[in-house]
């Protein structure tokens, strides 16, 4: 005799696929939400200002443009960040001795202090799993969400912004 559990999941009926595609959404999208709220408990500072610290402290003298490229967003968003990693003591930046208005970013003590007291990944938790896929994968899922963004009638420009950030 079934138990009243087994009963339940074998007459349970299944969510419509839109449903099941949100909820899959969802849980994407709150397990980065908590993974920048524990980035910004434990060190202080959003999830995209430690990722663009962590570029910082593994390119020491990179620039802004260099760091936009790194982290595949707008200049604007990388001077944002870069602003308030400044504001905050945990980079400086310096002239270039050639080219003075070049400008150079290093962590500081205090950065590369945050950074070992950051969970990772110090990417992100997004850009880190999507690193981890096969390359049939994030083709399928890349054109599967290009029809997404279609419906949506999504401006591309906010692919430029990340994840988190105030812009």
């Amino acid at each position: 005799m079934a138990t009243s559990a087994t009963a339940r999941k074998a007459g349970a009926v299944r969510a419509d696929p839109a449903s099941q595609v949100l909820r899959r959404f969802r849980t994407v999208f709150n397990a980065v939400r908590s993974h920048f709220r524990s980035i910004e408990t434990t060190v202080g500072v959003s999830g995209a200002q430690v990722w663009a610290l962590s570029q910082v402290a593994s390119n020491p003298g990179i620039g802004v443009g260099q760091l936009a490229r790194k982290m595949d967003v707008h200049q604007s968003t990388a001077s944002n960040l870069v602003r308030a990693l400044l504001d905050a003591g945990l980079v400086v930046s310096e002239k270039g001795e050639t080219d003075r208005r070049a400008v150079h970013l290093r962590a500081t003590a205090r950065g590369l202090k945050a950074l070992n007291k950051a969970p990772a990944p110090l990417t992100g938790l997004l850009p880190d799993a999507l690193r981890r896929l096969d390359d049939a994968t994030l083709q399928r899922l890349d054109r599967d969400l290009e029809k997404l963004i279609r419906e949506l009638k999504a401006d591309p420009a906010m692919a430029n912004v990340l994840i988190g950030s105030d812009e």
